[in-house]
Order: structure tokens, then sequence, then C-alpha cells
């Protein structure tokens, strides 16, 4: 029988490459949601044969029941996450349907793994925060985790041009993101840190460079240290191109008033003004990412050593896509099961890691420091 995947908002610019990705490398039924007529139109997809799209409100719960009952496979892209509770995740577990997700928020991980027995207990595999950053990132990092017999420090660096080819809830994502302070462990104890703090210059592969990272809230900033527990710090840093939209989000994080960044309608305005700057400086940033992972420990022979991995993709929103659909190939192909709710560094072997990406074209560059 074919395989049937969901996608729940799958008309944004992540859902859309994740069910490129899926209609690439497999034969599913893929079926798309949105919320508006608008739903499948201007996507470069095959519609029709082996894609499909349907309106549906995440708010109508018995239709969305429904949807999730009639399929084998759920990827949740229906963000932005601050605001989503785990109720699709909840279903899943109900119904006895795997699920992914693109989550990128430490809320909504926190909540999905709340239901980790449940998922167990009913033989489900879900594993949420996949796509680039997270997802393929953390993944680098597991790899270069098992370089060391103790590995001791986490180093992540995302660094995205202009839109990075994704829509205006990528946008919201940053902005909600600099709301509030964050814990991030560091010298084995939890800290408190300010969003869009303490810029450092990273050496990214070409054609970036040096380029200026700032301390974001991710989820793997809480995530790899629960999977890798002899990790004492873990630091994730995100940076703009071209720099001055970094020096734009610093002002924003630290001389906006608080109050006026936790209202809905800020963070819709900045988000709009954004994109549509992003429209104009597309043309000549590109739509690009760069990811570089460094793992600080030591080998077997009690030597110390840095392993860094670093990749680099010219359209972000296309590799995010890479990130997901390779792991709904592998769960639909019966190579890939963890029941439970686990993020991807726990729930993604290496050897399939390397596999995906090397299928999709993706070159990842490893060296010791």
């Amino acid at each position: 029988m074919t395989d049937r995947v969901l996608i729940l908002g799958g008309r944004g610019r992540i859902g859309s490459s994740v069910a490129q990705d899926i209609a690439t490398h497999t034969q599913a039924q893929i079926t798309i949601t949105g919320r508006s007529p608008e739903t499948g139109k201007a996507m470069n997809l095959p519609l029709g044969e082996q894609v499909q799209c349907v309106i549906l409100d995440l708010a109508e719960i018995d239709r969305l029941r429904q949807a999730i009952a009639n399929s084998d496979l759920v990827i949740h892209c229906a963000g932005p996450f601050h605001y989503r509770d785990a109720n699709v995740l909840k279903i899943c577990i109900e119904q006895g349907v795997n699920y992914l997700d693109v989550s990128d928020h430490r809320s909504y991980t926190s909540k999905a793994l709340n239901y980790h027995e449940q998922a167990a207990e009913a033989g489900v595999t879900a594993i949420i925060n996949t796509g680039i950053f997270p997802g393929i990132s953390n993944s680098m990092v597991r790899q270069g985790i098992e370089q060391f017999d103790t590995p001791e420090k986490i180093h992540l660096s995302y660094l995205v041009s202009g839109s990075g080819g994704a829509g205006v809830t990528v946008m919201r994502t940053t902005f909600l993101g600099l709301q509030h302070s964050f814990e991030a462990w560091i010298d084995g104890k939890w800290h408190i840190v300010k969003p869009y703090s303490e810029r450092e210059v990273v050496e990214f592969p070409p054609p970036y460079g040096r380029s200026g990272v700032y301390w974001f809230d991710m989820p793997e900033t809480f995530t790899l240290p629960y999977a890798f527990p002899s990790v004492k710090t873990v630091i994730t840093k995100f940076g703009s191109v071209p720099d001055f939209y970094n020096h734009m989000t610093w002002i924003t994080a630290h001389v906006f008033p608080k109050w006026l960044m936790q209202k809905r309608s800020t963070i819709e305005f900045l988000s709009h003004v954004s994109h549509f700057m992003t429209d104009v400086t597309n043309r000549f940033s590109g739509i690009g990412v760069a990811v570089r992972s460094e793992v600080t420990g030591r080998k077997n022979n009690g030597e110390s050593g840095v392993y860094c991995s670093s990749l680099v993709h010219e359209n972000t929103a296309v590799i995010s896509g890479y990130g997901t659909g390779s792991i709904a190939q592998f769960l639909l192909e019966g190579n890939l099961k963890k029941p439970g709710v686990s993020p991807v560094e726990e729930a993604l072997p290496t050897d399939l890691f390397l596999q995906a990406m090397q299928s999709r074209g993706v070159k990842i560059t490893h060296n010791w420091l």
C-alpha cells in the first residue's frame, strides 16, 4: 500500500520544501494543509498525482483527528511554534501515527517532551526539532561528539543570508526569540543569557568568511546538554547577512521597550517590514545558510582536541526540507524507529544522517583544530 504523509502548514516555504523532498525521494501520497483557499497555489510541487492540498485549520479538532487517522506519518510545519500547544502530537499518539515537526522554540519542545512516555507506550516514533537548525545542525554535533571519549563543549553557529528563502513565519520566530532572556548551559551550570548578546566573529566557509553571530534561544540550547551529559557548555549563536541586519536586530533586542516587543502587533509589524527589506537585499545577499559546529573534548588517550564541522547551502528553506524530508523517508522505509518523543540528535544515527546528506548532495567538511 502507498504510504500517506500529512504535512500540516505545508503551504509555507519550509513545509513546501519538506513536501518537495518527500516527493523526490519516496512514492508516498502527500497531503498538504493550509487555512486558506490559496493552499497549493504558486507552489513548485507536482500537484494532482502525488501531492494534494486541503483546507484545514488546526482548531478544527474533529477534522484534524480524521486527517491524522488517515495518515501513516504527520509532519507539523505550522509555526511559529511559540504559540503552539502539543495537541497534534497528542492526537498522533492516540491514533498510533508517527510524527515529525520543524519546531524551533524551547517552549514547544518542552511541551512535546512531556509526551515521551505516552508515545513510547503507543509505539509511536515522534522526532522533534528537525530541519536545518535545529535539525541537521544537531546531527553534525552528534557526529562530533562521537569523535571523543569525553566531549566537553559544544559551540554551534548559524548564519542566514537575507530571508533564507523562508516566509514571514520565520521572521516572526526571530523577533519572538528576542522577547525574553533564556537559560544556557555554561561551565556545568544554567546561566541566564540575554538574546542577541555577546557578539562573536566566527569563520564560516566561503562565500561568507568571518561573520558576526550572537546568542540566540534555540531548542538545542537545552536538549543537547541532556543528550550528552558529559558536556559542560553549550553555546548557540545566530547571525544574519548583510551585517547591518545584526545591528538592527541588536537594537530591537536591547533598546526597544520589553512591553512593546511582547505585543503581537509589534511582532507582526516588524516581521512584515523585515520580510519586505530582505526581498530587496536577497538580490545581492542570496538566501543561503551556513552552519558551523565545534565540539571540544578528550580522546581515549587523554589528548584534547576540537572537531569542527561546517556546511553551506544556497537556499535555507530547501536544506530545511532535506533535514525533515530525509527523516520522513527513513521512517516510511522502516529504517528508523525510536518509540517516544526525541530530539533529532537522540533519534537519528550518524550513519543514516550521512547517507541522507550524501543522497541530497550536501557536503559537510570536517577538520581538527
